[in-house]
């Protein structure tokens, strides 16, 4: 079966994907994996990430706000972030978070990644029950929604660039309606990660177009989503093995969703990462 594939049979194609162990280096390509769990609520958002890229680890949390503040960190190991099995535990100097989520399963894709045999997997999970508390400050947040999951794998090509959007929202007719959209990674039309989920329900998506300065999103099949910005995470850097340009703001979005899906409210992020790894 050839590549790249979106659903079930990712695991018919005798790749090693995750939960299975996968091999550290393919080629030269060392393997860069990662969780990113997400929240988008009117009251606060926040993400948690766990990354590593070959032997290297990362991890991040941030907590914003709709006034604009924004509390994160990111660093090399712990950082006092665990995001193991199905928690969000965050425990750094002023902040705490504590999550439990009822995984219930997601979209997996796997595509190719250069010209050598390469390969990467994503599974995306959007509207994850999700109840705990983020305390910050001595302020406590209790939390009772959904959260949105990033779980990526692979060995991708030295040089990647995307843009992504996820987020959660309510329709005009009370509809539940959460959405993973993406250029550059898994974008093959027809076998994307590309997904808007209805009420649970998901359904891909065909491609669609960035503004640079991440304003807006538009769909090929009709509707367009405008971004407002709260706050960003960004990182720029230029090592001698490794660079990255990235940028991750929190924000709201209006809009039509594609099958005319008219947003009352929606909020979640965008982001823009052009990375040597």
């Amino acid at each position: 079966m050839e590549l790249p594939v979106r659903g079930d049979a990712v695991h018919t194609l005798g790749l090693a994907l995750p939960p299975q162990r996968m091999a550290r280096l393919r080629g030269a390509r060392p393997l860069k994996r990662w969780r990113y769990v997400g929240y988008y609520a009117p009251e606060l958002m926040l993400c948690v990430g766990d990354a590593r890229i070959g032997p290297v680890p990362q991890r991040w949390w941030a907590v914003a706000y709709p006034d604009g503040s924004l509390r994160e960190r990111t660093t090399i190991g712990r950082g006092g972030v665990d995001l193991s099995g199905s928690r969000v535990r965050v425990r750094a100097r002023g902040v705490e978070i504590d999550l439990v989520l009822e995984e219930p399963g997601g979209v997996e894709v796997v595509s190719p990644a250069g010209s050598d045999a390469g390969y990467i997997w994503t599974r995306k999970q959007a509207d994850v029950p999700a109840r705990g508390a983020v305390m910050v400050d001595g302020a406590r947040t209790e939390v009772d929604g959904a959260v949105f999951i990033d779980d990526s794998a692979g060995y991708h090509a030295r040089h990647t660039v995307w843009k992504w959007s996820a987020g959660n929202g309510i329709a005009t007719d009370g509809r539940t309606v959460s959405w993973n959209l993406v250029t550059g990674v898994h974008d093959v039309e027809g076998a994307s990660e590309r997904t808007l989920w209805v009420g649970r329900e998901p359904r891909e998506l065909g491609p669609v177009a960035f503004a640079d300065d991440l304003s807006s999103v538009g769909f090929d099949e009709g509707g367009a989503l405008q971004f407002t910005e709260w706050s960003a995470r960004e990182e720029h850097m230029n090592l001698l093995v490794m660079s990255s340009d990235y940028r991750q703001p929190f924000g709201t979005f209006a809009g039509t969703l594609p099958g005319g899906i008219e947003l009352a409210q929606g909020y979640g992020v965008m982001e823009a990462h052009d990375v040597r790894w």
